[in-house]
C-alpha cells in the first residue's frame, strides 16, 4: 500500500481515539479531503521543481508509534541548549515527555496543543488562531488532518518571557520507519516578547519522516526570536512548514541553521498585516555527501511602511544539493516598503549543486526592493594570503567559510545558541576555531 493510501485509510481509526470538539473534527476532515485530492507534491509543481520526495515516500512508515523506548536525560542532554535555564517542551516519538520537559501556566501558557484542544479555557484561542493562516497545500493539509500533539505557547500582552523556550522532538527508532506530524501553535499578544529554539533529532539509524507545521501570531509591538537547529542524522528527512502573521510595529526574526538530515525542506511564510513591521529571515546551510536542503520563503507585504530582510548563506560539498526559492510580494497598497533579499553560496566541489530563484513581485510604485544571488568558490587569493602567513590550508579554508557565514551568526541574540552553532560549524568543517564568541 502506498503511503497516501495508508494515511487516508488510517484516518478514521486515528480520529476515533482523539478527544476533540466538533469544530476541530470538521477542520480535520476537510483537510484530509484536500490532501486526498492533491496527494504528495511532485517535481511537476513549480515550487517543488528541484526537490523530490520520491525516495523517502517509499518507506513503510509507522504512522502512530506504539512501542516506547525510555530515554535518560544523560543520553540526550547534548541536544539541549543546556548552558542556560529554559522552558522545555519535549516529545519522544510524537508523545509528550513530562520527565524531560519544563512547562508553565504561571502568567502565560507553555504547554501542549492536545491540552488546548480539550480544555474549555483555551477554546477561544483555538477558534481564533488554529488553522487560520496555514496554507491549504499538500503537506500542510496532511498535517492538519492528523494534528494531535505539539507545542502550545500563549504569551499574554505586556509579558516578556524571562527565559527561552525549547521545543524538541526526539525519534528513538522503536519502529523500523517512523512518520511524525507535530503541530505548533504560538500566539504572542501585544507588546510581549519571547525567544524560541526548535529542534528535531533522530536517535536512530532507522528512517524518519517529519512533516511539521507551526502557526505563529505576532500582535502589535510584540517581538519573536525563533531559532531552528537542523542537524539531524542522514536517515531523517524533514518538511518544515511555518506560517507567521504580524501586526503593526511587531518584529519577528527566524534563523534557520541546516547542517544535517537527508532531505530538508523549509517552507517559511510571512504575512504582514499592519504598518511598521520588520520581518527577518536568515539562514546558514552547510551540507555534504548527498544531502539536500531546500529553503522556500515568502514575505507578503500587505500594508505600507514595512521592512523585510532575508540573508541566506550556503556551503555545499561533495554531491550535496541546495535550493533557495525566495519570493517577496508587495501589494499595491504597500507603499514605502523596504524589502531586501540576498542568497550567497559557495560550492566546495564541482559535483555540488545549487538552484537559486530569488523573486520580486511588486505592485506598488514607491518602494525600495532588492534581491541578489551569488554562486562561487572560495577566494583563492585570500586563501593564498592566509597560507603565506603560516595558517595551514585546512584552517584557512575553515576561517574563510566561517567569515562567510558570520553575517548571519552575528544577529543571533542568544549567546548560548551562537556558541552552539559555532561549535557545530567547526565540527562540520573538521577544525578547531580556536576562539570563543
Amino acid at each position: 500500500m502506498e503511503l497516501k493510501e495508508k494515511l487516508v485509510a488510517s484516518y478514521v481509526a486515528f480520529e476515533s481515539g482523539i478527544d476533540i470538539h466538533t469544530d476541530i473534527h470538521e477542520i480535520r476532515t476537510n483537510a484530509l479531503r484536500h490532501f486526498e485530492k492533491l496527494g504528495f507534491p511532485s517535481k511537476k509543481l513549480e515550487a517543488w521543481k528541484y526537490t523530490s520526495l520520491n525516495s523517502v515516500l517509499k518507506q513503510d512508515y509507522s504512522l502512530f508509534p506504539d512501542n516506547e523506548i525510555a530515554i535518560e536525560l544523560a543520553d540526550v542532554k547534548k541536544y539541549f541548549i543546556h548552558d542556560i535555564d529554559t522552558y522545555k517542551i519535549v516529545f519522544i516519538d510524537g508523545k509528550y515527555s513530562s520527565f524531560l520537559s519544563e512547562t508553565t501556566h504561571d502568567g502565560m501558557d507553555v504547554c501542549l496543543l492536545s491540552a488546548a484542544f480539550r480544555k474549555p479555557k483555551y477554546k477561544v484561542i483555538i477558534e481564533n488562531y488554529f488553522n487560520k493562516i496555514a496554507k491549504q497545500d499538500n503537506l500542510t493539509s496532511l498535517n492538519t488532518a492528523f494534528a494531535s500533539e505539539g507545542a502550545f505557547i500563549h504569551i499574554p500582552k505586556n509579558v516578556e518571557v524571562e527565559k527561552p523556550i525549547q521545543i524538541i522532538n526526539f525519534t528513538t527508532g522503536a519502529e523500523n520507519a517512523t512518520m511524525l506530524q507535530p503541530r505548533n501553535l504560538i500566539v504572542v499578544e501585544q507588546n510581549a516578547h519571547v525567544q524560541i529554539i526548535e529542534r528535531h533529532q533522530s536517535l536512530t539509524s532507522n528512517s524518519v519522516l517529519t512533516n511539521a507545521v507551526a502557526e505563529i501570531y505576532v500582535d502589535r509591538h510584540a517581538t519573536v526570536d525563533y531559532y531552528k537547529i537542523q542537524n539531524d542524522s542522514i536517515h531523517a528527512s524533514l518538511v518544515d512548514n511555518v506560517f507567521i502573521e504580524q501586526q503593526s510595529n511587531s518584529v519577528c526574526s527566524v534563523h534557520t541553521f541546516s547542517f544535517g538530515g537527508n532531505i530538508t525542506r523549509n517552507n517559511l511564510n510571512f504575512y504582514q498585516k499592519g504598518e511598521h513591521i520588520d520581518s527577518i529571515l536568515k539562514g546558514i546551510t552547510i551540507i555534504e555527501g548527498k544531502q539536500h536542503v531546500d529553503h522556500n520563503t515568502l514575505v507578503h507585504h500587505i500594508a505600507p511602511n514595512c521592512e523585510s530582510h532575508q540573508d541566506y548563506k550556503g556551503i555545499y560539498n561533495e554531491r550535496s544539493t541546495g535550493v533557495f526559492n525566495g519570493k517577496v510580494l508587495v501589494n499595491k497598497e504597500a507603499q514605502k516598503t523596504n524589502a531586501y533579499q540576498k542568497n550567497n553560496n559557495i560550492l566546495m566541489s564541482n559535483r555540488a549543486t545549487i538552484n537559486a530563484k530569488p523573486q520580486l513581485e511588486i505592485f506598488a510604485d514607491d518602494v525600495k526592493c532588492s534581491h541578489g544571488c551569488t554562486i562561487g568558490q572560495l577566494d583563492s587569493d585570500a586563501l593564498f594570503y592566509m597560507q603565506q602567513r603560516g595558517i595551514p590550508k585546512k584552517e584557512a579554508r575553515a576561517l574563510l567559510m566561517y567569515a562567510f557565514a558570520n553575517t548571519v551568526l552575528e544577529s543571533v541574540k542568544i549567546p548560548e545558541v551562537k556558541k552552539r552553532i559555532t561549535k557545530i560549524i567547526a565540527n562540520k568543517l573538521a577544525v578547531n576555531m580556536g576562539f570563543d564568541l
